[in-house]
């Protein structure tokens, strides 16, 4: 129940916008792959495309290797879930879970067995006979997430399909989704704008922008060793600082800090080795401390805010620099720093990240 899928030069323009530009990338069998980006980025489009509810003006695009790009809709054999759910209100739950099978002229008796397999696996089994109307709207992409799966298909593609549900429920479905997608072993391209969905969930990401995949890899290579200052910024929270490189010696780079902040030292990047720079830094690996260790980059400041964050604390430094943002573990019965006190950022060269101006 798995497929690999390969898009090859895959453009699409609608009048005088580019909406895709030349996206070629390989899914493996069984992988969880998301798509990343703000909106206008391309990522549904290309979606869509290999849906084949959009025909692509050129590329390719082949599921176990063998091209689609011809075939409609219908006949793909690709699960879709949307965000609106597009569910038949007239129907019952069951009837919406089998209503593939249905079309598939599967048996009454088969659809009814293997819908109840897939609403047993999404936690639904009671509901059979309710109502669409009468779910809640977790429950209702549950329902659409069984339909979706019901009849086995190679490929799951999944369009931003839990934008519409709130912080908590949306915590709890992707939770789920992994858990029967990684049981199903099924390939799935999931779309979303969501850095955290993104990152809680896939085993890759591709960061598209403008149409174009700005960077793609794992999770931890993607947060960790971004190639470029867009893509570092739009995974997670960082802290962009401006400077400009004052030497490079023994495979280190001095930095002189905007402002008259002083001087911080940062590994060899593979660009920028002179002149203005992009500085960033991720708020978890700064720390606040008046002991820092030999070799430590320190930055003095003010604490201007305080968030409380339930398993965190974030700082708002006050630096000569900018202001920076500082996230610390909460500790049971630890004090706080307090607003308005004087404080030193620290942190380890290996977590400054030189991007070119």
């Amino acid at each position: 129940m798995s497929a690999s899928v390969e898009l090859i030069g895959l453009r699409k323009v609608f009048g005088d916008s580019v909406a895709v530009d030349d996206v070629s990338l390989t899914v493996a069998a069984g992988e969880f792959f998301t798509l990343l980006g703000s909106s206008g980025s391309g990522k549904t489009t290309t979606l869509m495309m290999i849906a084949g509810f959009v025909l692509p003006d050129s590329g390719e695009i082949r599921i176990g290797g063998r091209s689609i790009v011809d075939l409609p809709p219908e006949r793909r054999d690709i699960g879709v879930v949307f965000q609106s759910y597009a569910l038949f209100p007239n129907m019952t739950v069951t009837q919406n879970v089998a209503f593939p099978l249905r079309m598939r002229n599967v048996d009454r008796a088969a659809r009814a067995r293997r819908a109840q397999q897939m609403l047993d696996l999404v936690n639904l089994g009671h509901y059979a006979d309710r109502p669409i109307a009468g779910l809640s709207g977790g429950e209702q992409q549950r329902v659409a997430l069984a339909r979706a799966l019901v009849f086995e298909p190679p490929l799951l593609l999944m369009d931003e399909p839990l934008g519409a549900l709130d912080r908590k429920l949306r915590e709890q479905l992707q939770v789920e989704i992994k858990r029967i997608q990684t049981k199903l072993g099924v390939t799935v391209i999931y779309v979303t704008h969501d850095q955290e969905e993104a990152l809680v969930m896939s085993d890759r990401i591709a960061v598209m922008d403008r149409g174009a995949i700005r960077q793609m890899g794992s999770i931890a290579d993607m947060y960790e060793r971004p190639r470029s200052l867009f893509v570092a910024q739009f995974l997670g929270e960082s802290n962009v600082l401006d400077g400009r490189i004052a030497d490079d010696r023994a495979g280190m780079l001095q930095i002189e800090l905007s402002g008259g902040a002083g001087r911080i030292h940062a590994p060899l990047p593979d660009t920028a080795r002179t002149g203005a720079v992009k500085l960033l830094m991720r708020p978890e690996s700064l720390a606040l401390t008046d002991a820092p260790a030999p070799g430590a980059n320190v930055l003095p400041g003010s604490v201007a805010t305080v968030e409380f964050l339930g398993a965190s604390i974030r700082y708002g430094i006050s630096t000569a620099a900018g202001l920076v943002s500082v996230r610390v573990p909460r500790m049971a019965g630890g004090s706080r720093v307090a607003q308005g006190a004087r404080v030193t950022i620290v942190w380890r060269p290996a977590d400054t990240l030189v991007f070119p101006q």
